[in-house]
């Protein structure tokens, strides 16, 4: 309970010195949060105990259960920050790039009414002399859309490397030398996002019980020739910033622009649920990652991602590194989801 009220106070922090967040279609109005966010700002970190988050989130907020579309079922899942061996020039097994964000990709100001040019739900496209147009997907730049624009971060060795970062929307980048980076998400081509577990389950490549990020890379490496032409069916396309936080940083910056929490941040639809909001996630056939009990946990809402849809799912950020994608990769779960929202 702890790590809850310490993401909490990271939000208000920055709601209180940035101005509040945007607002999702079933969040508490901006201006109801401000008393809490007070409280929080004026919290000793170190004396964030158990019991003190306990006794703040039971005095600011009261309880209102999420229910699913109808036929449908709450679920979560989880994602982590990978450390990934790269070089920060292209050189020998080194060819896979991670890239920036285009200067002419730019925001699209209605996604559901776009300019003609670019198809309906496009969050981004590409800025030319002739209007907006859609940019390039994942084939398309895998095979040089944007070569020779300098766009380049860094190189991995492994393609599904540079895959998994995207979806995971983040990375730790080790270039060998004793330096690293952190990247993050700076922006996306606007394609929907298809998640190529589903395609390999509906081909009866991989049983759905067996299904987790461990056995698709597996498939991917066991399967050379067929690997590209499976990751190009998620077309999305994801672009990265570097992001200048200390090593020390619990964990990579989410789309809240703040450090996210192990076991306590939780990616939302943003369309739905706004940041700083505080979500109990129960499931039951999950077990929880401190302990063999089942998974309740009161998370906080500090990042979104294109897989994540609806109002009752979510997906839980684990931590960094191979032990936290090894936990993330097998959390597919039934999940029920509690928001909190201000007593004002």
């Amino acid at each position: 309970m702890a790590g809850a009220l310490r993401a909490f106070r990271r939000t208000a922090l920055h709601a209180l010195k940035k101005g509040p967040y945007k607002q999702g279609s079933a969040a508490p109005a901006p201006e109801s949060l401000v008393t809490a966010y007070e409280a929080a700002r004026v919290i000793d970190p170190a004396a964030i105990t158990d019991r003190a988050a306990q006794v703040f989130f039971e005095t600011h907020f009261e309880a209102f259960h999420v229910e699913p579309v109808e036929g449908a079922q709450g679920k979560v899942t989880a994602y982590y920050e990978p450390t990934v061996e790269a070089r920060r020039e292209k050189t020998g097994d080194f060819v896979y790039p991670f890239l920036r964000r285009p200067p002419e990709l730019v925001k699209v100001a209605d996604p559901d009414n776009p300019p003609d040019g670019v198809p309906r739900g496009f969050a981004f496209a590409l800025e030319t002399d002739e209007g907006l147009v859609e940019c390039p997907d994942r084939q398309a730049v895998d095979q040089g859309a944007f070569a020779g624009q300098d766009l380049e971060i860094a190189w991995a060795r492994d393609k599904a490397d540079v895959f998994f970062t995207q979806v995971q929307g983040s990375a730790r980048l080790d270039f060998g030398d004793g330096t690293g980076m952190r990247i993050g998400y700076a922006a996306k081509s606007g394609h929907p996002f298809t998640g190529i577990g589903r395609i390999l389950v509906e081909r009866g490549e991989i049983p759905q019980a067996e299904i987790s990020m461990q056995t698709i890379r597996k498939w991917l490496a066991e399967q050379p020739d067929e690997a590209d032409g499976l990751m190009w069916e998620n077309r999305s396309y994801i672009f990265f910033r570097e992001i200048d936080i200390p090593d020390d940083a619990p964990g990579p910056i989410g789309a809240a622009d703040v450090p996210l929490e192990p076991g306590r941040s939780l990616a939302v639809d943003r369309l739905i649920h706004s940041f700083g909001t505080p979500v109990f996630v129960s499931a039951p056939n999950l077990q929880d990652f401190a302990n063999e009990t089942p998974f309740r946990r009161l998370m906080i809402a500090q990042d979104t991602g294109s897989a994540i849809v609806g109002p009752a799912r979510g997906d839980l950020y684990v931590g960094s590194g191979d032990w936290a994608g090894e936990l993330a990769g097998g959390v597919n779960a039934v999940a029920s989801f509690t928001l909190l929202f201000p007593r004002t």
